[in-house]
């Protein structure tokens, strides 16, 4: 089984989270934290920066690493490297996603995450209601 490995944003603003839907492919309308496909020759953190802006037209900064998950789905093995954002410079115009909202802790299960992102809210709400836990 082929490994895909791609990076994802966790942009933090006013102790919310920023989480979008996917508009197209095999996850369409699945919800998940912004990011993509880590290239040739980048870092994890190029490539988080490079995604963020090709998706949403902003500029972040990149923090620390929250996890890594490993996620088996039927045609593929997904590798994921989360990491902590900030907002630098831009809007979060959606040029992808198909819709997208700022999440508070008591609001990150209104939506139905994919599979991988879903190991990644239970991190981010301990972190959000200020029970950030090192792993």
């Amino acid at each position: 089984m082929k490994t895909i490995e791609v990076v994802a944003a966790v942009i933090r603003a006013q102790n919310k989270v920023f989480a979008t839907q996917r508009g197209y492919g095999e996850f369409k309308d699945g919800w998940e934290f912004p990011g993509g496909k880590i290239e040739e020759g980048e870092t994890p953190e190029e490539a988080l920066r490079r995604e963020i802006k090709e998706e949403l037209s902003t500029e972040i900064a990149v923090g620390g690493h929250i996890l890594s998950v490993e996620q088996d789905y039927p045609s593929f093995h997904l590798r994921m490297h989360c990491y902590w954002a900030e907002i630098l410079k831009g809007e979060l115009e959606l040029l992808e996603a198909e819709n997208a909202c700022w999440l508070t802790a008591e609001e990150l299960y209104s939506v139905d995450w994919l599979p991988a992102d879903l190991e990644v809210v239970k991190t981010v709400e301990k972190a959000l209601k200020g029970k950030e836990t090192k792993e």
